[in-house]
């Protein structure tokens, strides 16, 4: 059976999407006659943690912890709250203050890529003897955190090792990336080091058709897309909110704030006395300031249901209960290539996906290649209101379903089964 190296931050206890990509390879890897051997931080640092997935970590994997210093730790003495904002990837673009400011700078320019790097040095001594110990030539680094790639790249350096870089998001052209207040020397810093790795890595792995065309304006190395997926092991039942739910399961951050959206369902309550009866919006996540104050604005307040973090294997429960599912992504052109890796799940969930995005929305052409709900931009009004109207009524007939297609090629084995060819 082959062996193959995998390094990554976020690894279970770590809640969150990112955590989910990897420990489902590493489950199914072993089909395909390939042995993960897993190295993660002893004491990581992690913004949200969801003890739950630690029950799906396979029981005969073999994974290797070695220690790591959080700057997050420190900067948490000074503001817990802000520290875990930061670290979490949700930045105050309305007002901040000045010590977010000061933070914000700091991560930007003293920690670069970003402030995990001080576990790069120490994890190329003990990853060097584990190689030769366990006689491994093939390496796989996972990020973000970015600073993980400059492992594989200091030890593709020392050995002779197949060293492959899975980008679960893109580096510099990320739209956090602009707002950490980074001087000139900075930015440079930042290409020079995605440029090193994108080039010495002997082959890339990204989660979308547009991450691929960028990274490939910047190297000659093989790029594959291997997207996210899903793989539902919820066991227990999942019946229909009896209301006319909406429900958004995730962060949403600044930026992600689609008033159109706001309006839309804010005219349809103040004309129909049935939809303002049945109207509930499940926002399971973290909901920034900018977002809550805009549905307010809209009187969508009584509507409001804040559900906060739960397990993944609530949120799974949560997106076969809801009538709609919300997908938002900031209106941008660095954000058409986002595909959210819940999306997949929502797909298998079977419920309407109501999405929300930039034109020419990577995730959006996935909704309606798969019939797996509609996609609007931030201009759209009254289409977007018209099909909620339609969605509504479907809902009190019980008719709202629709008919999904060809995504088990989206399945975390078949996902799998792609990356073992890779290997």
């Amino acid at each position: 059976m082959k062996k193959v190296l995998i390094i990554a931050y976020y690894w279970p206890p770590s809640g969150g999407p990112g955590v989910q990509r990897w420990l489902k390879f590493v489950k199914y890897l072993p089909h395909f006659d390939i042995e993960p051997i897993v190295y993660i931080p002893e004491n990581p640092h992690y913004p949200i943690e969801d003890a739950t997935l630690v029950t799906e970590i396979p029981k005969d994997v073999v994974i290797h912890r070695h220690p790591i210093f959080e700057p997050y730790r420190l900067a948490s003495l000074v503001s817990s709250k802000k520290t875990k904002r930061i670290s979490s990837g949700i930045i105050q673009t309305k007002d901040p203050s000045l010590l977010e400011k000061g933070m914000l700078w700091i991560r930007g320019n003293f920690f670069i890529p970003d402030a995990r790097k001080y576990w790069v040095k120490p994890s190329v001594k003990y990853l060097s003897a584990l190689l030769k110990e366990e006689q491994i030539n093939t390496v796989i680094t996972t990020g973000p955190p970015h600073s993980v790639h400059l492992i594989g790249e200091q030890l593709k350096q020392k050995h002779t090792v197949k060293w492959i870089a899975d980008f679960r998001d893109p580096w510099t052209s990320i739209g956090y990336h602009k707002k950490l207040r980074l001087t000139k020397a900075s930015r440079k810093k930042h290409k020079f080091l995605e440029h090193l790795v994108l080039n010495k890595a002997d082959c890339l792995l990204v989660t979308s058709q547009t991450t691929k065309k960028e990274f490939a304006a910047i190297t000659e190395k093989p790029i594959s897309v291997i997207t996210n997926g899903y793989d539902s092991n919820y066991q227990g039942g999942a019946n229909l909110d009896q209301r006319f739910t909406i429900a958004h399961i995730g962060s949403l951050l600044a930026g992600r704030n689609p008033k159109n959206l706001w309006k839309a369902l804010s005219d349809l309550a103040s004309e129909n006395e049935l939809f303002r009866t049945a109207l509930q919006l499940d926002f399971i996540g973290v909901v920034s300031q900018e977002v809550m104050d805009s549905l307010y604005r809209y009187e969508l307040g009584p509507y409001i249901n804040l559900k906060g973090y739960v397990s993944h294997k609530e949120a799974m429960r949560k997106q076969q209960q809801a009538q709609l599912l919300l997908l938002i992504e900031i209106d941008s052109e660095e954000t058409k290539g986002i595909i959210p890796g819940k999306l997949f799940e929502y797909m298998a969930a079977r419920r309407p996906i109501l999405g929300v995005g930039p034109k020419e929305w990577e995730a959006g052409q996935l909704i309606l290649e798969t019939n797996s709900g509609a996609v609007f931009n931030y201009e759209n009004l009254s289409e977007l209101k018209d099909l909620i109207k339609n969605w509504f009524e479907k809902y009190r007939e019980s008719t709202l379903h629709l008919a999904s297609k060809n995504i088990e090629k989206y399945s975390r084995k078949a996902l799998t089964e792609q990356l073992a060819k890779e290997l």
